[in-house]
């Protein structure tokens, strides 16, 4: 959902609106128009108060989505991709506060590895690496990609907690996002833009470029709620990997991006910190257990006449096979 005032500035309803929507059927009859209308009129206005808990991360994606055209307007597009990757660290850090998950060594040392990385970048970045256009602020662009970061963490988790404090379902939240996502949208654009669009239409600024846009958000969305309900966080750290490499190819094509050595550092930093904070918690332990040192074969001796004794199960819970990624639905 965008609402493109003159100019192509969009102002989306968040990632999630569309994603996460493809995860879960609607809960009434298909095809029943009447159903369908008594369903949403009792749990979006009767239960109101219940509604209103999405006003604040749809507010916050509203604001996430327009400060990302901040920043990809004052960054290159590929020292863009890689300092966007401090979403991970913000979603990790507002995990622990607000859901109460712990973070291993190895999570720990790979957002280390990622704060590093993308200081890196920046460093290479404020030293003047490669040529920019006379209208780009670089300090302008980090302090939007950096806010960028803190409301999708903060958005992302605080989602995920409404959904596993209610009974509502993924669709239904999802729908309630749109909502407000969309009247924050236009409201957005009437305050910036409202006497622009009376005398030129709505539609208008509405170019090749911009529908691309729209379509590749929406697009992406769908892919997303494809991953999570298909894939795993090893492939999604895989495509996140690839994504920066793409985008840099393209600066360097399109832009006449300069790739220097302090770049390649920092981007191959991020892209392994990407990879080592995907891995499960099984894989970790195999490589742990591969690795440890051993003094020989050594077995225990039962003695004769009793019975064995219970193995332990290697999937305990969870715990063998969650992945370290955190699996917030809007996480984009």
């Amino acid at each position: 959902m965008a609402a493109v005032g003159s100019g192509g500035c969009t102002a989306t309803a968040g990632p999630g609106a569309v994603s996460a929507g493809a995860l879960e059927p609607g809960t009434t009859s298909a095809g029943n128009v009447k159903h369908l209308v008594l369903f949403l009129h009792e749990a979006v206005l009767v239960q109101y108060m219940d509604t209103l808990k999405l006003a604040v991360p749809s507010l916050i994606y509203t604001l996430q989505n327009n400060l990302q055209y901040v920043a990809i307007s004052n960054l290159p597009a590929a020292t863009f991709q890689v300092t966007y990757q401090l979403k991970i660290l913000t979603t990790a850090l507002f995990s622990v506060l607000m859901l109460n998950r712990s973070l291993s060594r190895l999570q720990w040392a790979s957002l280390l590895l990622l704060f590093t990385g993308v200081a890196i970048v920046q460093a290479q970045q404020a030293g003047g690496g490669g040529l920019r256009p006379l209208d780009q602020n670089p300090g302008v662009g980090l302090a939007a990609v950096v806010a960028s970061c803190l409301s999708s963490g903060f958005a992302g988790v605080y989602f995920e907690k409404i959904l596993k404090g209610s009974s509502g379902s993924v669709w239904l939240r999802n729908l309630q996002l749109g909502l407000f996502g969309t009247a924050l949208g236009l409201v957005g654009l009437w305050w910036a833009e409202g006497t622009a669009v009376a005398r030129r239409g709505f539609f208008f600024g509405y170019t090749p470029a911009v529908w691309g846009v729209v379509l590749n958000q929406a697009f992406g969305g769908l892919l997303v709620a494809v991953v999570v309900k298909y894939a795993d966080n090893i492939l999604k750290g895989f495509a996140t990997s690839l994504s920066i490499v793409l985008s840099t190819v393209a600066s360097i094509r399109l832009f006449g991006f300069h790739v220097d050595p302090l770049f390649a550092l920092g981007a191959g930093l991020v892209i392994g910190a990407v990879y080592l904070y995907s891995l499960p918690r099984g894989a970790v332990k195999a490589i742990a257990s591969a690795s440890a040192p051993t003094s020989g074969p050594c077995t225990h001796q039962q003695p004769p006449g009793q019975p064995p004794p219970p193995q332990l199960s290697s999937h305990h819970g969870d715990l063998s096979t969650e992945p370290f990624l955190p699996k917030s639905v809007l996480v984009k």
